[in-house]
């Protein structure tokens, strides 16, 4: 008879952490729900529009939506916490606001970096998305995400932003060289002296492919597959050869000889045959470019004759220089033109005694 009074506050207890618990476990599927269905959906919805901004802004939130619902049901449930000090239910408050802002910081960090690299992608020849400008967006915005946790907190951000400055200013001393290599990574991007996948030559020999541009360096890749590793303060300075700036295509020239015995106008008939053949059938060549054949040196044993292509980009002239000597060697044979070997005239005098 005596325990039957005390089951009501057992009950009442038990309630005070089932209907928390509910709410929390009703966000929890709740936002499984949505994220499952209804953003499954949009997303493809958004997958045949010709924007690709949205399917970025889409899979950059869709690890965060079930946090998010969690973070709102547990913000309702702690209103039924009343056996909780106000005090505590106020620090878990900040707690849940601070977790939100960092989870929206982590998403809006991806949307900016994915955002970057498709406005990158369709810019084409203009701004490239490389590392160092990802890795600065994703700085910047988590920064930002940063301070506002810590205003949300009840932090005062004043003496930080000072700390930053003075710090700022010790560190630029200390890092001189890498602030500079970093700069001048930033003005070869924004000048577009060169490029993720452009062809270039340096003043000081190295020849290759830029393959990225990095907080302090600019990697080429040579077409014997080596990586050369240039400091970006180095490459800002240098005289640089882009042979993929602007038009790609360049001038491919072969020289050949005949001999003085030969018919110079059946050979330059022969010979642009030949070359316009080549044009046709290499890749590497710009079909709107015909070939141009020119005499031009009277040689020691020779007539020589220059045949000029146009290639599409940088390391096509390998395969149209070698296309056009196996068949002009056939076709000169052929034709009975002759390709003569160096040939020099002595005169021996002996001196009569």
């Amino acid at each position: 008879v005596i325990s039957r009074p005390m089951e009501k506050p057992i009950i009442e207890n038990i309630m005070l952490f089932v209907v928390p618990a509910g709410t929390v476990l009703a966000g929890i599927i709740l936002g499984w729900l949505f994220k499952r269905f209804i953003h499954h959906r949009l997303k493809t919805v958004t997958e045949k529009t010709e924007w690709k901004g949205d399917d970025v802004i889409f899979d950059a939130i869709k690890s965060h939506i079930v946090l998010w619902f969690f973070l709102a049901s547990l913000n309702m449930a702690s209103a039924n916490l009343t056996f909780i000090s106000p005090e505590y239910l106020a620090f878990l408050s900040k707690i849940i606001v601070a977790v939100l802002i960092l989870s929206i910081t982590l998403a809006a960090s991806r949307i900016g970096v994915g955002l970057l690299n498709y406005w990158a992608e369709r810019q084409g020849t203009n701004l490239p998305s490389t590392s160092i400008f990802v890795n600065l967006a994703r700085i910047i915005i988590i920064s930002i995400g940063v301070l506002m946790i810590l205003q949300s907190l009840g932090l005062s951000i004043a003496p930080f932003l000072t700390a930053l400055g003075v710090g700022g200013l010790a560190i630029s001393l200390a890092l001189k060289d890498t602030l500079s290599d970093f700069f001048a990574g930033l003005h070869i991007l924004l000048s577009q002296k060169v490029k993720p996948g452009d062809f270039v030559e340096m003043d000081s020999g190295h020849m290759g492919y830029v393959g990225n541009i990095t907080w302090r360096h600019t990697t080429l890749m040579e077409r014997t597959n080596n990586i050369v590793t240039i400091p970006n303060a180095k490459v800002s300075a240098a005289i640089v050869k882009n042979y993929d700036k602007g038009d790609p295509s360049f001038s491919v020239r072969v020289a050949v000889g005949v001999s003085y015995d030969s018919d110079l106008e059946h050979v330059i008939q022969v010979t642009q045959e030949v070359a316009d053949g080549v044009v046709q059938d290499v890749d590497g060549a710009k079909k709107d470019s015909p070939a141009v054949v020119r005499y031009f040196e009277f040689a020691d044993s020779s007539v020589n004759i220059k045949v000029y292509f146009r290639g599409l980009k940088y390391g096509d002239q390998h395969t149209i220089i070698d296309e056009f000597i196996r068949r002009v060697h056939k076709r000169y044979n052929a034709e009975g033109i002759n390709i003569p070997f160096p040939i020099r005239t002595l005169i021996h005098q002996n001196e009569q005694k």
